[in-house]
C-alpha cells in the first residue's frame, strides 16, 4: 500500500477539520437561538451558559501609549500552508479520499480517468 505524502495527508485532514467546525458552528447557532429546545440527546445534554468577564483592552490606552516601541515586542511565527496542485491524480485506494458535502453526507464521487 501507498503511503500518502505528509502535505496531502494535511490538506485532507484540515479540509475535514473545517467542514467539522463549520457543522460545530451550526448546532451551536440553533442552540443559541433556542436553549430549551432539542439540547437533550440520548448520550449528551447540551447546556448553554453565559458568563461574564472582564477583558484588557489595549485599544483604549492612549494613543501615545499604544505606539510607543517599550510596550512592543515582535514575535516570530511560522505557518505551513498546503497548495493545491492541479493535476489528475489516481487515489491511493478507491473511494479515497473521502469527500463529503457541507451536510456531512458522502459526496458523489467522479470515476478518474486513465491518463492518456
Amino acid at each position: 500500500m501507498s503511503r500518502q505524502s505528509p502535505a496531502d495527508e494535511l490538506a485532507e485532514i484540515r479540509a475535514e477539520i473545517a467542514r467539522l467546525k463549520a457543522r460545530a458552528a451550526q448546532i451551536e447557532a440553533a442552540l443559541l437561538r433556542s436553549p430549551d429546545q432539542r439540547n437533550r440527546g440520548t448520550w449528551h445534554l447540551a447546556e448553554v451558559t453565559e458568563t461574564h468577564q472582564s477583558v484588557f483592552d489595549p485599544s483604549l490606552l492612549p494613543i501615545a501609549v499604544q505606539e510607543d516601541a517599550r510596550y512592543q515586542r515582535e514575535d516570530i511565527c511560522h505557518s505551513v500552508v498546503v497548495i493545491p496542485i492541479l493535476r489528475q491524480v489516481i487515489p491511493l485506494r478507491s473511494g479515497w479520499p473521502i469527500r463529503r458535502n457541507s451536510d456531512g453526507t458522502l459526496a458523489a464521487v467522479l470515476p478518474i480517468l486513465p491518463l492518456h
